[in-house]
């Protein structure tokens, strides 16, 4: 249960960093693709409330959609990184706060098949 949490914590401070980058990101597009990357971003954090609050079959289902968000979040990172919304550092920093909640992500759904 104590790594459960540190996803959380990890899922947390990513929404925390990622929300007044994305209020920067052109008005044109905020819409749709930015709301799609804060979407696919509080999508993955729910689907962790709801895994936590279930088990066996269900929680592995609510892992997988995690996962499934987790892969949308990456994409859509990838895109305005390559749009020049996020410069290379702040790009680098995100993709490792990214890859460790996939380890983390990767790592619980391990332990619970």
């Amino acid at each position: 249960m104590a790594n459960d949490m540190i996803i959380l914590t990890r899922t947390f401070d990513l929404l925390a960093w990622l929300g007044p980058r994305a209020e920067k990101f052109p008005k044109a597009f905020r819409h749709t693709v930015t709301q799609r990357l804060m979407d696919a971003a509080l999508n993955f954090q729910e689907a962790l409330f709801d895994a936590l609050s279930q088990g066996g079959t269900t929680r592995q289902k609510n892992l997988r959609t995690a996962d499934a968000h987790l892969n949308k979040l990456r994409f859509y990172l990838r895109l305005v990184h390559q749009w020049k919304w996020l410069n290379d550092g702040q790009y680098r920093h995100v993709s490792e706060m990214v890859a460790e909640i996939g380890d983390l992500l990767g790592g619980w759904m391990k332990a619970r098949s």
